[in-house]
């Protein structure tokens, strides 16, 4: 027999109380946010080049920042979870790590080399390959409207790389610089991935040290291999290296690690791909890259697949 419809509003309340689970609009919102501030990351990190920091101290600079600013939060939230560690959580955390260091030197590196609509057109397609992972290894399946999403926003992504590479704008090396974008997409992809299962387990201070620390660790360590010198430059290129931690990296990238728990890694990768519409935009304001009709078009399929995917997941 059904409830009446007055009865049953407030028992889902208190079974979302009970479970701890936040308002279904909450990772939404969050979500929104999180894309706004890492809009700025391309921006931030053209300023960042342009005050002699080479990209690889960038990533190293972005990522160790953050991982020092969460660092007196996690271990007063999560000291106790931190210490019981278990063996393949370490392991997973490290993999997560490396992703993410080579996530942000591919990407940074293509900055470059190709425009910013190019390259943060191209970094944002791993909604796709988190689409096939999440098929083949752990047979998950999207609802239609989610998959009409993904083609919607896909075919946004790819007409504004269409457009911006006819336009032959900014960039020394493009098919360099596309292919490094591409790079750093498979990489968060696998980034992703593995923060799901992590953050089933782990609350987020911890994660977001170990995955940020981690990563900051094997940057520091390819810094070293390659001879790129972390000291010695402007203290603008320094606070722009923290803007970036700040901004983009803990208010960004901790707003889609929250968003894990809460909602699916092939989601998550939907909205990314609104980052080339605030970076391309940005981008226009800041640097002067102008953008051709067929990208603005590109824009708006974006916002129409994240769209589309979001009414796919509230469901």
């Amino acid at each position: 027999m059904n409830a009446l419809p007055g009865a049953a509003r407030p028992a889902q309340i208190v079974t979302s109380r009970e479970t701890g689970r936040p308002p279904r609009w909450l990772p939404f919102l969050v979500l929104g946010i999180g894309l706004l501030a890492i809009s700025f990351g391309a921006i931030l990190a053209r300023f960042a080049q342009a005050n002699g920091l080479p990209s690889l101290a960038i990533a190293t600079l972005r990522l160790g920042l953050a991982a020092l600013i969460v660092t007196p939060l996690a271990l007063w939230q999560s000291g106790r979870t931190l210490r019981a560690l278990t063996r393949r959580q370490v392991l997973l955390t490290g993999g997560a790590g490396f992703f993410l260091a080579v996530h942000f030197a591919t990407w940074i590196t293509s900055l470059e080399y190709t425009s910013v609509a190019s390259s943060t057109a191209l970094v944002t397609t791993n909604l796709l390959w988190i689409g096939i992972a999440s098929f083949v290894l752990f047979g998950e399946r999207p609802g239609s409207l989610m998959l009409v999403g993904i083609v919607i926003s896909l075919s946004g992504s790819l007409l504004i790389f269409w457009s911006d590479s006819r336009a032959s704008v900014a960039g020394s090396a493009p098919l360099l610089g596309n292919f490094l974008a591409l790079a750093g997409s498979w990489c968060f992809s696998a980034y992703l991935l593995i923060g799901r299962r992590l953050r089933a387990s782990l609350p987020l201070p911890a994660y977001v040290w170990l995955a940020y620390g981690s990563a900051a660790l094997f940057l520091v360590l390819g810094c070293q291999v390659s001879g790129t010198a972390l000291a010695g430059y402007s203290g603008a290129a320094y606070l722009v290296a923290l803007g970036m931690a700040l901004g983009p990296q803990l208010l960004g990238h901790t707003s889609y690690n929250w968003s894990l728990r809460h909602v699916s890694p092939t989601f998550v990768a939907v909205v990314t791909l609104g980052e080339p519409v605030g970076s391309a935009v940005l981008a226009w304001l800041f640097f002067g890259e102008s953008f051709a009709p067929a990208q603005a078009v590109g824009f708006v399929l974006l916002l129409a697949g994240i769209y589309l995917a979001a009414r796919g997941e509230g469901r």
